[in-house]
């Protein structure tokens, strides 16, 4: 069995030898992993109990032990902590399950409890995260079998229907590379605040209304009007919010950070509840879905699942061995461009920093927010393995290429609505929006489409309508080789084994 050494401080000898048993050992069990924290620097202390005992989580990540830059073997352990927590099978012990709570993301009472621990529509649907993201490895996107069911989340009632006027179907997507997406994200914001701001100013000192193009990293979000009275006239932006917060999460980009999203889904899939959110800071009870447990997830938890993910290696860009496969794929490449796929799948955008902080600046109530802490966590991706051969710009930039744009377009026309197939809006985005699916790694994560409901690149492709129409209708007017060709293309970008 794998063992991680680790004394825990006491007084008397035989307290300690027993607390040193505990510690020392992690295993997995006949239900699945057992994670046995040792005390230090990043965890707190380990619980008394059996070492196969049947729960996942014997102990809590340390929040409080987190602040300021980490590195080496203390960012290494945090990372293996997530990795462990990400794996883990939890159990009825660790508090799986809400039978008193519903997934809505503001917390929200079921009016009756649930007869189920787990329930395949309304949820809680899975005991563990690895559970759904597995292909092709752990942290990778999901079969159709694995598919969730997603109500909007400001909707309170509880539904066990596959109804599409109740909930939408959703595929699991891909982590790898996430991290790089939430701080080309913040990024995206911060320079979309500043747009605004500055029109806000030059509108007051000028007396006149200021119109201005919000552009960031290449992508045009539309334009706003800035008035000398202060007030930001927003009709006229496009694939974003509102508030100009770039969302780059979930397949409808409504999720801020990997924070907020982690948060969500441990209580939506395993009905696991971060005292982030559902504490008794905003709910007033440490037991919010009446499972007898209290306070089962705790900041440093969430810390630990949040490093694993952010840290996944970016997908890749594989080089053929077989000749014909790497000539069309050239041939491939090219035609990618020039029929406009790029004009939302873009290549790569510039990231100017990659060091990445969480909590995040632009976390809501209810997650945890770098106003909330004495200090981030913090790391610099670019230090670890499977980000170093990322290309840089000549300013010193480092090109992401993620193959999107991290923008909200409509994806459905009269003619072509197969990837509008939802009834719900979510978030007040529009049934028929989704955020730009990043390509790197798709060859890797069939099948495809929000639902997953398409079995090939090319079925996905034609099935592309509203603001991806024009660059279908010139794929499907290619020469059947030239279509091969971009498929062949598309079969190299791969998530690393």
């Amino acid at each position: 069995m794998p063992c991680r050494l680790s004394i825990a401080r006491s007084r008397k000898p035989h307290t300690r030898l027993a607390c040193w048993f505990v510690a020392a050992c992690t295993f997995v069990s006949a239900t699945g992993l057992a994670m046995l924290w040792p005390s230090g620097d990043a965890v707190s202390e380990t619980a008394h109990m059996q070492p196969w005992a049947e729960r996942a989580i014997t102990g809590h990540v340390d929040q409080r032990a987190l602040y300021g830059t980490l590195t080496g073997v203390k960012l290494r352990r945090l990372i293996d902590d997530g990795e462990q927590l990400f794996r883990a099978k939890f159990t009825a012990r660790d508090g799986v399950g809400r039978p008193l709570a519903t997934q809505a993301i503001i917390p929200t009472r079921r009016k009756r409890p649930s007869p189920h621990l787990f329930q395949r529509l309304a949820g809680s649907d899975a005991s563990s995260c690895a559970s759904c993201h597995t292909d092709p490895v752990v942290g990778g996107a999901g079969d159709f079998t694995v598919n969730a069911f997603v109500s909007e989340g400001f909707v309170n009632a509880d539904f066990d229907t596959t109804d599409p006027q109740f909930s939408n179907e959703r595929n699991t997507n891909h982590l790898f590379g996430a991290g790089l997406v939430e701080l080309l994200a913040r990024e995206m914001t911060v320079d979309l605040h500043r747009l605004r701001d500055v029109a806000l100013a030059t509108a007051r000192q000028t007396g006149k209304p200021v119109v201005r193009q919000l552009v960031t990293k290449g992508v045009q979000f539309g334009t706003l009007t800035a008035h000398p009275s202060g007030l930001v006239d927003v009709k006229d932006i496009e694939g974003i919010d509102p508030d100009l917060v770039v969302r780059p999460f979930g397949q409808k980009g409504v999720f801020v950070s990997l924070r907020q999203f982690t948060v969500n889904a441990l209580n939506h899939h395993h009905g696991m509840q971060a005292t982030e959110r559902f504490g008794a800071r905003w709910t007033g009870t440490s037991d919010f879905d009446g499972d007898g447990k209290d306070d089962e997830i705790h900041k440093g938890d969430v810390t630990a699942l949040v490093a694993w993910q952010a840290t996944r290696p970016p997908p890749i860009a594989t080089t053929p061995d077989e000749p014909a496969w790497k000539r069309a794929a050239q041939v491939g490449s090219k035609l990618f461009d020039n029929i406009g796929c790029a004009t939302c799948h873009r290549r790569a955008l510039p990231l100017r920093s990659t060091t990445f902080e969480d909590p995040a600046p632009y976390n809501g109530a209810g997650t945890l927010r770098s106003s909330e802490v004495r200090e981030t966590t913090r790391y610099d991706l670019r230090n670890l393995k499977g980000f170093a051969h990322l290309p840089r710009t000549k300013d010193g930039a480092i090109l992401v290429p993620l193959f999107g744009d991290l923008k909200r377009h409509h994806m459905t026309d009269r003619q072509i609505d197969a990837l509008g197939n939802e009834l719900l809006s979510q978030r007040f985005v529009d049934r028929n929006v989704f955020q730009t699916a990043e390509l790197w790694g798709i060859a890797s994560t069939a099948p495809y489409g929000h639902r997953g409901d398409l079995s090939t690149l090319d079925a996905v492709i034609r099935a592309h309508g509203g603001e991806g129409r024009p660059a279908r209708d010139r794929y499907v007017a290619l020469a059947p080789k030239d279509r091969s060709a971009l498929i062949a293309f598309l079969k190299t970008l791969v998530i690393p084994q």
